[in-house]
């Protein structure tokens, strides 16, 4: 892929945990608009801390990123996590209704300007993520967790990123949540969102699929 192609990059990325212990290895990718990747490797690999690099929970020891051809740095972090979302492994629900969860992020000032979606959109984002039976006023504590993963998902796909992280969000699902989950992150894909998919198996449905492997903080692409 030409350097002006790719929608996230990055180059000779190191990053050590608190206390100097490497995590990351001169990790360098890229990944462009419509790619699905599947970054898989063993527990405790840097796979989670390279999805905080990328969303700049964290900043990197040496090397650098790149989303547009721009340095993460020339963003600032609100602007950023809105055009590269992060879903993390265990969802954040926000005290209160489904639906002013799903409308929480528009309250924000890195969504000002952003058409707010009105309730029957809120509801048909819903239903294709197989909540149907889930209503915007019913609270979000009460939700399982495969209900309140795909809400949380859903809460990041009405900001229309650009590029989507996902950490693990079908771990702790029940099949038929994982199913739906996987398939969102394919179709977004197709949408032509950037998707890189961190989970222990692949996702059911990728037709077109890269796969890199994170092991000892040394990223490796599959064949």
């Amino acid at each position: 892929m030409h350097t002006a192609e790719a929608l996230l990059r990055l180059e000779a990325v190191s990053w050590d945990a608190p206390g100097d212990k490497p995590v990351l290895r001169d990790v360098s990718f890229a990944l462009g608009p419509g790619e699905l990747a599947w970054l898989s490797g063993p527990s405790g690999g840097g796979k989670s801390s390279l999805l905080r690099l990328i969303n700049r929970l964290a900043e990197p020891k040496g090397g650098a990123i790149f989303f547009d051809n721009k340095p993460l740095g020339d963003y600032a972090p609100p602007e950023l996590r809105r055009r590269v979302a992060l879903l993390p492994q265990t969802p954040v629900m926000l005290t209160g209704s489904v639906g002013s969860n799903l409308r929480a992020p528009f309250g924000f000032k890195a969504a000002h300007g952003s058409p707010r979606p009105d309730d029957a959109q809120l509801q048909a984002l819903l239903d294709g993520l197989g909540l149907g039976g889930v209503g915007l006023d019913q609270a979000a504590a009460g939700l399982s967790l495969g209900q309140k993963q795909r809400v949380a998902l859903a809460r990041l796909l009405l900001l229309e990123p650009r590029a989507l992280l996902l950490d693990e969000p079908v771990s702790a699902l029940d099949p038929e949540s994982r199913e739906l989950v996987e398939k969102t992150a394919v179709e977004q894909a197709r949408a032509g969102r950037t998707v890189l998919l961190v989970s222990h198996q692949p996702p059911s449905g990728a037709a077109a699929m890269r796969r890199l492997v994170l092991r000892d903080g040394v990223l490796e692409e599959a064949a």
